[in-house]
């Protein structure tokens, strides 16, 4: 591995390596790897494909972000002329984004916490997209059910609302808990996964999503294409554990 930048910042150390032979590249922070691109920018994340499958499928032209990382997503939304606007709370974020991910410069950046941009902003959007985390845990007010529901609030009326949830084992119910809250915001909510295997990542769907077809990469990375594509065949939509009687959803 390459260092090519350690960076300390208000919210924690962020390093970025890129791998030797490939050039493919990595964002830590706090020891937990928050994106991996290859060397176009292209994730080499099997949920950012899926979600970006998902955004494509249901035609979402303006995307909003919550938490940017090495802003794969909104790089990859971009080469397919949407319109990605992306919020984090670390001003830091976007510009190694750019620097070393190669997010262009149409995408629009806010420094702000996720709900306070909803607050202050009326804009509504095809898309709202969850990805925020501190390390490895996710910021408890962004899966409160009054979070949601300010986020289904700013979306247009065939809108879809997209989460990604760290799981660390089939015991783990994150990804249950953020779909029950949501349930609370959205009629229609379905959640993918791929049972059985550990630290891996569900995505909850809610809002515009009854529709939704299992996943597909639509951008071939330069790298990790089997891997990926593996990943994907092996999740599929889920019923939601209820957390009250232990029943699915």
């Amino acid at each position: 591995m390459i260092l090519l930048e350690r960076r300390h910042t208000d919210f924690g150390t962020i390093t970025v390596l890129k791998r030797k032979v490939s050039g493919a590249v990595i964002y830590e922070q706090h020891a937990s790897r928050q994106s991996e691109a290859d060397r176009t920018g292209i994730s080499l994340a099997s949920y950012v494909h899926a979600m970006f499958d998902f955004l494509l499928q249901n035609n979402a032209e303006r995307v909003l972000m919550i938490g940017c990382g090495g802003g794969t997503l909104a790089t990859m939304l971009a080469r397919v002329a949407r319109h990605a606007t992306v919020v984090d709370v670390n001003p830091d974020a976007f510009d190694l984004a750019r620097r070393h991910f190669g997010m262009p410069p149409e995408v629009v950046c806010h420094v702000a916490d996720g709900r306070d941009h909803l607050l202050s902003h009326a804009e509504r959007y095809d898309a709202i997209v969850l990805d925020a985390y501190d390390g490895d845990r996710a910021p408890a007010h962004l899966h409160a059910i009054g979070f949601l529901r300010l986020a289904a609030a700013r979306l247009e009326p065939q809108g879809m609302f997209l989460a990604n949830v760290h799981v660390e084992y089939d015991a783990d119910m994150a990804a249950d808990h953020l779909a029950h809250a949501a349930s609370a915001a959205w009629p229609d909510v379905r959640l993918l996964d791929a049972p059985g295997f550990r630290n891996r990542n569900a995505v909850v769907a809610a809002g515009h999503v009854g529709g939704l077809r299992l996943p597909a990469v639509r951008l071939r990375p330069s790298e990790g294409l089997e891997e990926i594509t593996h990943e994907l065949n092996t999740s599929s939509f889920r019923g939601w554990r209820n957390l009250n009687a232990g029943t699915s959803a």
